[in-house]
């Protein structure tokens, strides 16, 4: 059993820090297909900056590592609980090695666990198989492009494109409905796994183990090859580009799986995966517990850096700011900026920003910077706080409260992904405020900016959630909407839309 918890813990970790050479070669694909110097092509440039840190460092890519959701193939005689057991136990000590974010919530108490583990964590299913070895699958699907999953019902009318109906056509029109739907705020460009058929509950499930297949594979129904191929195409139109920056690349995957339904019931499920596709699976001895082989790895090196990693961007500024930020500098920005920020920053994500629109902050934000983020936190051997991830967390949850946020306290910045809504628009603009757009899953890239932790509030809160105060050096993003009411997101929407609408006309019959 021993021998079985490292083979666990070494899935675990290789899964959360180093991504697989078929996700690579799709990330390296994505980058020569975009033009250098582009927000879309920058954000590329840190996103491979990230991967080589993360594998390196032996870190979260990103710090959001999901709900580790394990697929496990075994024989008859196996003894499915004293595994189920082990994992258990693996978890654990990979959250307490920094492997894991604490992720794991009381969805009445709001508690975290802070070990992952909790009443339905991690998802574990089993499979029988004729087989000798045991086959163990892992996914870690952050919440980012979790919350951008989406299931159809057919037939329904869909924005841009009309009425999807029962058939093959309704169904190309409902993917790539959900591919515009996610915008940057999956962290684009992403994978997507749809399955067709089914109830509520197994078209997700269908939906979700399409992630586990290969990139490059084909699919052996022709019918659902031409429509991967056809969508892996068309998405690409969109241009939501990478982080919804724009850009050339939407998609970096498409796999669709069907199985049979009752006559009353028609659904289209689609679960967003981001470009930080973390699966990796093993095979396991089960008289020793040791790894036989692992099932998404070959002997070819994948580099996905390149050689216009240091092109500059085109007709860009660059404007460095210390904290606290004035109103006049803020005023001064504009969409497109680049923005390197030096000194005290703060995090804050969903049960933060719930507190503070009754309470008093702990420290005064007047000036300061808000950063959606949710790191991985160490503690050393000296007690001091080490950052072990950093990347921004999806920003349009904070929606409800982030103006209101804006105008009470005098913030001048928020740094999150994804970009947010009108509310907060209108508060940057009335109050002279901007939103900066860091790049999502680049973890390792932000955790190397911060330079030291000065102190934390509302721990209670769980890791995740509490208001982390840090001293950042170089810490680069890019404003998507400024203090004058332009936005990005917003621009981009518009335009995928009115690509999207050009996709309505029929194509399969």
């Amino acid at each position: 059993m021993q021998a079985l918890k490292e083979s666990i813990l070494k899935l675990i970790t290789e899964t959360s820090t180093n991504l697989p050479p078929d996700v690579r070669k799709a990330i390296r694909k994505a980058r020569e297909m975009e033009n250098a110097g582009t927000r879309s092509a920058i954000a590329l440039s840190t996103i491979a900056q990230n991967i080589v840190m993360a594998e390196e460092n032996v870190s979260p890519i990103c710090q959001d590592t999901g709900l580790p959701t394990f697929k496990i193939k075994v024989p008859v005689h196996i003894n499915q609980l004293e595994i189920t057991r082990v994992i258990r136990e693996a978890i654990a000590e990979a959250t307490k090695k920094g492997v894991l974010r604490p992720n794991s919530v009381d969805s009445l108490t709001g508690e975290n666990s802070g070990n992952n583990l909790g009443e339905g964590t991690p998802v574990i299913s089993f499979e029988q198989w004729e087989k000798d070895e045991i086959e163990v699958r892992l996914i870690l699907k952050g919440g980012g492009c979790e919350n951008k999953n989406i299931q159809y019902s057919l037939p329904c009318e869909l924005e841009g494109l009309g009425r999807a109906g029962r058939d093959l056509d309704g169904i190309r029109k409902c993917i790539l409905h959900s591919v515009y739907q996610a915008q940057g705020q999956g962290c684009s460009a992403g994978f997507i796994g749809v399955g067709i058929g089914g109830d509520r509950t197994t078209g997700f499930e269908l939906a979700k183990k399409q992630l586990f297949r290969h990139v490059d594979d084909t699919n052996p129904d022709p019918k659902l090859a031409e429509l991967e191929e056809y969508i892996m195409e068309k998405a690409n139109t969109l241009s939501i580009g990478t982080m919804g920056f724009g850009g050339n690349v939407t998609l970096l995957g498409c796999k669709i799986g069907s199985m049979n339904r009752i006559p009353a019931s028609f659904y289209v499920s689609v679960a967003y995966n981001c470009w930080a596709y973390r699966r990796q699976g093993i095979t396991i001895d089960p008289k020793t517990g040791e790894i036989l082989n692992w099932l998404y790895t070959s002997e070819e090196k994948v580099n996905v850096q390149m050689d216009e990693d240091n092109a500059a961007a085109k007709d860009r500024r660059e404007i460095v700011l210390h904290t606290p930020v004035t109103e006049e500098q803020v005023r001064d920005l504009k969409v497109g900026d680049i923005v390197i920020i030096n000194g005290p920053i703060h995090t804050g994500r969903d049960a933060l920003h719930k507190y503070l629109i009754d309470h008093d902050a702990p420290v005064d934000l007047n000036g300061s910077i808000i950063y959606h983020c949710g790191p991985v936190m160490l503690k050393d051997e000296d007690g001091n706080w080490q950052v072990k991830a950093a990347g921004p967390t999806t920003s349009i949850r904070e929606e409800p409260y982030q103006g209101d946020i804006i105008r009470k306290f005098g913030i001048r910045a928020v740094i999150g992904k994804g970009g947010m809504g009108q509310k907060t628009l209108q508060a940057m603009k009335e109050h002279g405020a901007v939103y900066l757009n860091a790049i999502g899953g680049a973890a390792q890239y932000y955790a190397d900016c911060i330079t030291s932790v000065d102190g934390v509030d509302f721990l209670e809160f769980g890791v995740p959630e509490a208001m982390w105060h840090m001293q950042v050096k170089g810490f680069a993003a890019i404003v998507t909407m400024d203090a004058h009411g332009n936005s990005l997101h917003e621009d981009v929407d518009k335009t995928s839309l009115e690509k999207l609408a050009k996709l309505k006309e029929p194509v399969f019959k």
